[in-house]
C-alpha cells in the first residue's frame, strides 16, 4: 500500500493545498502533477460522469506525482461509491449531504477496515490498492484506517449536531458548505448573507476548538487572509471546468471587442 500523504500532512499538523477537478482524462491530472505544487487532488464525483475504470485511471496517474486522491462521495449510494474509491486508490472521502451525527458515523464504518477494533465495513477484496492482491494484511488494515474522512458541513441539522459531529472518532477535517446550507434553511442563494456568513464562521471556529481542521474552498489567493486570521490552514483552489469558463469569458469577451466594427 502506498503511504497516504494526506493523512501524513494533517498527522504532522502541517497545512495542504489541494484543487479540484470535474474530467476525468487524466492527462489533467498529469499537468497538475507537473506542477509540483500540490498536495491532493479531488474528483468532485458528485457532480461529474464517471465509471469505475475512471477512478482507477485516476488514482494511478496522481500516484505518478506524489498526489494523494480525494473523491467527493453522493449521498446515495454512498458505500458502493466510497468503497470502490478507496479500492481504485483514493486516499480521502469527502462525504456530501450528511444530516446528522447517526450518518457522520455510518460514513466512518463505510471507510474503516472490518475489524474488532475497527467496527467499519469495508472487508476484503481484490482491489488496485492491494495491488491485485487478495488484500486482508495488516498493512491492507492500517491503509484503510488511514484514509481521510471529511464531511460537509452544509445541512441546518448538521449545524445543530455539529459538536457531537466533530466528537466522533474518524472525523478528520470539515467544510463549510454555505449553497446546501442557505437553501436547507430556507434562504437559497444568500450563501453571503450576513446571517450565513455567521454561522459559517461559528462552524471554523467551533472545529478548531474542538481540534478538528476546516477546510475551504476558494477562487485567488487573495480569499485566505480571513481565514488564515481565523485559524484555518486548508485549502482547495479552483476547479478545471471554472478556470477553463473563466480563461474562455476574459478572453472571449477582449476578442469579441477588438472584432467590432470590422
Amino acid at each position: 500500500m502506498r503511504p497516504n500523504r494526506l493523512r501524513e500532512l494533517l498527522d504532522s499538523g502541517r497545512p495542504t493545498l489541494g484543487t479540484h477537478v470535474h474530467s476525468t482524462w487524466p492527462s489533467v491530472i498529469e499537468a497538475l502533477g507537473h506542477t509540483g505544487l500540490y498536495d491532493y487532488v479531488e474528483f468532485v464525483a458528485e457532480y461529474a460522469p464517471f465509471d469505475l475504470h475512471d477512478l482507477d485511471n485516476l488514482a494511478r496517474t496522481a500516484e505518478l506525482f506524489d498526489l494523494s486522491t480525494m473523491i467527493k462521495v453522493d449521498q446515495e449510494p454512498r458505500s458502493f461509491i466510497a468503497q470502490r474509491a478507496i479500492g481504485s486508490g483514493f486516499q480521502s472521502l469527502l462525504f456530501a449531504d450528511c444530516r446528522t451525527a447517526d450518518e457522520v458515523r455510518e460514513c466512518v464504518r463505510i471507510a474503516r477496515p472490518d475489524t474488532p477494533e475497527d467496527g467499519g465495513t469495508y472487508g476484503v477484496g481484490t482491489r488496485r490498492f492491494a495491488y491485485m492482491g487478495y488484500g486482508g494484511s495488516r498493512t491492507y488494515v492500517q491503509a484503510l484506517r488511514d484514509v481521510v474522512t471529511v464531511f460537509m458541513i452544509e445541512k441546518g441539522t448538521a449545524v445543530e449536531q455539529l459538536e457531537e459531529i466533530l466528537e466522533i472518532a474518524g472525523v478528520d477535517m470539515i467544510q463549510w458548505g454555505a449553497s446546501d446550507y442557505s437553501m436547507s434553511v430556507g434562504r437559497a442563494g444568500e450563501r453571503t448573507h450576513p446571517d450565513i456568513l455567521k454561522v459559517e464562521k461559528h462552524v471554523f471556529e467551533t472545529a478548531i476548538r474542538m481540534g478538528v481542521p476546516p477546510r475551504v474552498e476558494i477562487d485567488s489567493p487573495d480569499q485566505t487572509r480571513a481565514y488564515l486570521d481565523m485559524g484555518v490552514r486548508h485549502f482547495s483552489i479552483g476547479t478545471d471546468i471554472g478556470i477553463l469558463y473563466g480563461w474562455w469569458q476574459r478572453n472571449g469577451e477582449d476578442l469579441r471587442k477588438a472584432l467590432e466594427g470590422l
